[in-house]
């Protein structure tokens, strides 16, 4: 599992990005100050660093030296403002990338697995019930062939590929299909997205094991699991 450092000193928003990094399956370490994040440094190994720029013992520019001394690592600074003297300071010192407060969770999500990929630290590859998913090159293949997906079944299946644990609503393949179609997307439209999806992943459509149906509530992948 992806490990994110989490140096950041207003609390509210750490737990706000803790909570939605946990459900996009990363694992979080925060931390408040720059002293704690160098002890964090000393003890555990990570896979991606998101640093204020502003703490209350310093800035974030010394975290960032620190990581990219230490671990070499993705760096993505969060500022709270658009001042472009402290962004080019923080791409001179090493960072990534940098994202400005306030920022659209899903772009956060979408700028930390580009740094992930980038940096060769992203699992790319998804398997289940003889079903492979290539995120990186977006190919999809079934039993070694290569399976043609329209660009909505191709982003409902990566909702259910970057959640495999979690029950995915109605409602939130919903909002995820909206999004990406930029147009309003139905209760009924869901259904047979889902049907049309199925008749291409599954071995028998009537009785799937890669998409599950949980009644009342949504869907879930079947077991399976990542592999670099």
């Amino acid at each position: 599992m992806t490990r994110i450092f989490l140096v950041e000193d207003d609390s509210a928003i750490a737990r706000n990005l803790e909570l939605l990094l946990q459900s996009k399956n990363f694992t979080v370490t925060h931390v408040s100050s720059r002293e704690e994040a160098h002890r964090a440094l000393e003890k555990r190994k990570f896979d991606l660093a998101l640093v204020d720029i502003s703490l209350p013992d310093g800035n974030g520019f010394t975290v960032c030296t620190e990581v990219k001394a230490t671990q070499d690592i993705p760096v993505i600074f969060l500022t709270a403002s658009g001042d472009e003297a402290s962004v080019v300071t923080g791409l001179n010192m090493g960072a990534d990338d940098y994202i400005t407060k306030p920022f659209r969770p899903r772009e956060l999500v979408a700028r930390i697995q580009a740094a992930l990929r980038k940096n060769g630290r992203s699992q790319s590859v998804f398997e289940v019930d003889g079903l492979q998913v290539d995120t990186t090159s977006g190919v999809v293949r079934k039993n070694g062939g290569e399976i043609y997906l329209s660009a909505l079944e191709y982003r409902l299946l990566l909702v259910f590929v970057n959640n495999p644990q979690n029950i995915i609503t109605r409602g939130r393949l919903l909002d995820e299909l909206w999004d990406a179609a930029g147009e309003f997307v139905n209760d009924n439209t869901l259904t047979v997205y889902i049907k049309r999806l199925r008749e291409k992943i599954e071995d028998d459509p009537g009785e799937p094991r890669i998409i599950l149906t949980v009644r009342g509530t949504g869907y879930r992948l079947g077991g399976g699991n990542v592999s670099e």
